[in-house]
């Protein structure tokens, strides 16, 4: 039938948009035609290109504080260059490298840096697993304790240690006070060598077990709760679920968070740094809890010798590194084991 128009409907079943709208472009004038050629163009660039805009900043500002300070403190480590003057580079070689072998101060806050992250990371990560065990029971107001457990890891840094240097003080302290109660005579926690690290680790510990604990939580959440059943009707009890099932349930998570607080520790700095007071950067007066943080701080910024401070960041860069691929072959060898 015929429209009022006098032209033909299109048959049914065949559609008539398509072509409508050709007849309708066709009517337009041609500056319309290229407003509209125009307009589409940009509507797929638009839908091309706009993901990358959108991600760009994150990689420009990478580059900016990322990746160009990595590079130029590796240029910087192959060369004699003082913070007084970072523009005058003399070439040296490998040679900021091969003096940290013979570096006495070197190997002292590599091995400050290794006590340190043991003391900290062991009791921590072991802690913070009991708390997700308990945590993941139902507890009355469990939201309250997953709240106030994450409340030290958002405390700054140098407000905890600071309260933390007045706890351990050595005649005032409130824990040399609690071990006099107990007849244990006061001890000088910041001139001792294995004291000091063990207050500097307990600061450490202090901040980031409610921090792994609520990783441990969710992971625990994440566990099929018919494999508790099953273990419960075999007879098991808690604890042999918390050891029999739990623990293996977690391994990835357990390995990362082994990882992270390792990583963590590799570059510790400003507990030990408040906590040694106003003598700076020195560890204590024979360098007792001197890190590898510290260390470079120390070579860099208050003996100035900026190309020997880039040495040794990079020797924790590649520190780092051989972390990385230790949790690599682990990985790899839990996920063949599964």
């Amino acid at each position: 039938m015929p429209t009022t128009s006098g032209t033909a409907a299109p048959p049914a079943g065949q559609g008539g948009a398509a072509p409508r709208r050709a007849a309708e472009t066709a009517l337009l004038d041609p500056r319309e035609q290229r407003r509209r050629e125009r307009l589409s163009r940009r509507y797929r660039r638009d839908i091309r290109w706009s993901p990358y805009a959108f991600i760009a900043p994150f990689f420009l500002f990478f580059a900016a504080f990322g990746l160009f300070p990595l590079l130029y403190t590796g240029w910087a480590a192959l060369h004699r260059v003082e913070l007084t003057d970072p523009t005058h580079m003399e070439w040296a070689g490998m040679h900021n490298f091969s003096r940290l072998w013979d570096d006495e101060f070197f190997w002292n806050a590599l091995q400050n840096t290794f006590t340190i992250g043991v003391i900290s990371t062991v009791p921590q990560l072991v802690m913070a697993l009991g708390l997700a065990h308990l945590l993941n029971y139902k507890l009355r107001g469990s939201m309250f304790f997953r709240v106030a457990i994450l409340t030290p890891y958002a405390t700054s840094v140098a407000a905890a240690t600071l309260v933390f240097v007045l706890l351990f003080g050595r005649d005032y302290g409130m824990v040399n006070w609690a071990l006099d109660a107990i007849g244990i005579d006061p001890i000088d926690w910041q001139n001792g060598t294995w004291t000091s690290q063990l207050a500097v680790s307990t600061i450490v510990i202090w901040r980031w077990t409610g921090y792994n604990a609520l990783i441990y939580l969710a992971a625990m959440q994440a566990v099929p709760g018919d494999l508790y059943e099953s273990a419960a009707l075999d007879g098991a009890s808690r604890w042999q679920q918390f050891v029999h099932v739990t623990i293996p349930s977690l391994r990835p998570t357990i390995l990362f968070t082994v990882v992270v607080s390792t990583i963590g520790a590799t570059q510790l700095f400003g507990e030990p740094l408040l906590f040694n007071g106003s003598a700076g950067a020195t560890g204590g007066a024979d360098h007792q809890f001197q890190t590898l943080g510290l260390y470079m701080y120390e070579q860099g910024w208050v003996n100035l010798h900026l190309g020997r401070a880039s040495a040794i960041a990079w020797t924790m860069f590649l520190i780092l590194l051989l972390i990385a691929a230790v949790n690599w072959l682990v990985s790899r060898r839990l996920r063949k084991s599964q």
